[in-house]
C-alpha cells in the first residue's frame, strides 16, 4: 500500500498553502465588494442594500458552481438552510454584475501566483481557440449555425486562450461570437495586453500563420514557434525560396511593403502585401517598409510525415530537434481544453444571455487555475511501479470546488489528503503519438 512520505512540517506547509490560496481569492473578492461601483451595471444603486446574496456571495457561487440546477447550487452553498435565497433572487443579483468583474478577478488571481516554472528561462505560452456550445437562439445571427434548412441549429462562442504550458495555467481569455471570430486578432490582443516581460515563447498551430502575428510577438520582445502549412500548400512557404523536400533549417529575411515601386522592389527580400492582407505596422506614409527575419524549420515525424514551423529563436541556441520538441509541447493546451470543458464544466451553463455566459466562462477559468495551483503544490511519492504518477485532476477539481464553496475556512488538510490519495499513472507516449 502506498503511503505519503510527507513529514509533519511538510503537511503543515501544505495545509497553510491551501488556506492561503483560498484566502488570496476571497480577499480579492472582498476588495471588489467594498467598492462595487467599478463592477456593476448601475453604480451607486446595485448592491447598496443588504440582501441574502451580497456581491461577495454571488461571486463566490459563480466560481464554485457545478453542473446542478441553480437552486441546488444555492442550497449546497448555504448548507441547505431553510432561508436559502431563491433562483430568481440569484439571477437578479448576478445580472447586476458586469462580465468584466469576473474577468478582472480572473486576471488578479492568476497574476498573484508567484511559483513560476519555466523552460530554459522562458515562459512557454500556447495560443489556441475552442468552440463552446451555448443555448440555441436563431435570432442571434453572430453565433447561430444550421447545417441544413430543416435541421435543428446551434449557437457557438469561440474561446481564444493563452495557456502557460510549464505552470498549466490559463493566463488570458478572449471570447468572440463564432461567426465573427478572428484568431489572429485575438492573438495580437492577448500578446499586447500581457503583463509578462522578458523571455517568452509563443507556440501556436497553423491557424495563426501570418506575418502580422509574427510581428506582434516580435515587437513585444518575445519569441515564437508557429506551425505553418507545408510546402505543397498556398500558405507563407509557397512564396519563399526553400528546398522542395526533406528536412531543412533556413533563415529568411524579408522586407514587407504595400508599395510596388522600383525603389521598394530593390530592397533585399522584397515582399509585397496587398491591402486585403492584414499587417498592422505598414502604412502609405511613414512606415512603408517593415523588415522581418525568421527561420523555417522542417522536420520529419516518426510516421514519415513532415511538419514545418517558423520561429525567431536562434539556431545556435535552439537546433531543429528542440524546435520540434517545443512545438509538440503545444499539445498541453489541447488536453487542458478537454479538462476545462468536461471536468470543470464549460459544456454546461446556467444562463442563456451572453453576458451571463461570459461570467461563467471566467469563473470556470478561475476554478481551473485554482485546482492547478493546488495540484502543483501537492507532493506525490513516486511509487515503485512501471509508470510515474500524477494527480487525478477530475478529483482535484471536485475537491477544490467543495473547498471553495464551504463556509468558513474549510478543512485544508482534507483537501490535500484527498488530492494526494487520488493519483493516476502517467502513460508513456507511443511511437508517433504527440
Amino acid at each position: 500500500m502506498w503511503r505519503s512520505p510527507l513529514k509533519n512540517e511538510e503537511v503543515l506547509s501544505l495545509e497553510l498553502y491551501a488556506s492561503s490560496l483560498k484566502e488570496t481569492l476571497t480577499s480579492l473578492i472582498r476588495e471588489m465588494s467594498v467598492a462595487p461601483e467599478l463592477y456593476v451595471k448601475n453604480p451607486g444603486k446595485d448592491f447598496t442594500r443588504k440582501k441574502k446574496l451580497p456581491f461577495e456571495a454571488v461571486m463566490q457561487l459563480l466560481i464554485s458552481m457545478g453542473g446542478n440546477s441553480i437552486y441546488k447550487e444555492l442550497l449546497e452553498s448555504q448548507g441547505y438552510d431553510v432561508n436559502t435565497a431563491s433562483t430568481s433572487a440569484f439571477v437578479q443579483q448576478r445580472n447586476k454584475i458586469l462580465p468584466s468583474a469576473v474577468e478582472s478577478l480572473f486576471h488578479k488571481f492568476t497574476q498573484s501566483y508567484t511559483n513560476i516554472k519555466d523552460y530554459r528561462g522562458y515562459r512557454l505560452l500556447a495560443i489556441d481557440g475552442s468552440d463552446l456550445h451555448i443555448a440555441t437562439d436563431p435570432e442571434d445571427t453572430n453565433t447561430y449555425f444550421q447545417s441544413q434548412p430543416n435541421t435543428k441549429g446551434f449557437n457557438l462562442l469561440h474561446l481564444n486562450a493563452a495557456y502557460d504550458l510549464c505552470n498549466r495555467l490559463y493566463l488570458d481569455v478572449l471570447i468572440q461570437p463564432r461567426r465573427l471570430c478572428n484568431e489572429g486578432r485575438a492573438l495580437a490582443a492577448m500578446v499586447e495586453r500581457s503583463p509578462i516581460q522578458g523571455k517568452t515563447i509563443v507556440i501556436a498551430d497553423r491557424g495563426y500563420e501570418s506575418y502580422n502575428n509574427f510581428a506582434h510577438i516580435e515587437r513585444k520582445g518575445w519569441n515564437y514557434v508557429i506551425r505553418v502549412k507545408d510546402l505543397d500548400s498556398s500558405g507563407i512557404l509557397s512564396s519563399l525560396r526553400l528546398p522542395s523536400s526533406g528536412e531543412f533549417d533556413r533563415d529568411v529575411h524579408l522586407t514587407l511593403t504595400r508599395k510596388q515601386t522600383k525603389e521598394a522592389k530593390a530592397y533585399p527580400g522584397y515582399k509585397f502585401l496587398p491591402s486585403n492582407s492584414t499587417f498592422d505596422f505598414l502604412d502609405s506614409h511613414e512606415n512603408m517598409l517593415y523588415p522581418l527575419s525568421f527561420r523555417v524549420v522542417r522536420f520529419v515525424l516518426p510516421d514519415g510525415a513532415y511538419e514545418t514551423a517558423i520561429t525567431n529563436l536562434s539556431a545556435a541556441d535552439f537546433p531543429p530537434d528542440e524546435i520540434k520538441s517545443i512545438y509538440h509541447m503545444r499539445w498541453g493546451i489541447e488536453t487542458s481544453f478537454r479538462a476545462l470543458k468536461y471536468t470543470v464544466g464549460l459544456t454546461n451553463f446556467h444562463a442563456k444571455r451572453q453576458e451571463s455566459i461570459a461570467q461563467e466562462i471566467f469563473a470556470r477559468m478561475i476554478l481551473y487555475n485554482f485546482a492547478e495551483m493546488m495540484t502543483s503544490h501537492v507532493v506525490i511519492s513516486q511509487m515503485d511501479k512501471r509508470h510515474p504518477y500524477q494527480v487525478n485532476f477530475t478529483v482535484a477539481v471536485h475537491v477544490c470546488r467543495h473547498f471553495l464553496s464551504s463556509r468558513g475556512d474549510g478543512s485544508p488538510s482534507d483537501v490535500e489528503a484527498l488530492i494526494r490519495k487520488n493519483i493516476l499513472p502517467i502513460r508513456p507516449l507511443r511511437p508517433g503519438q504527440l
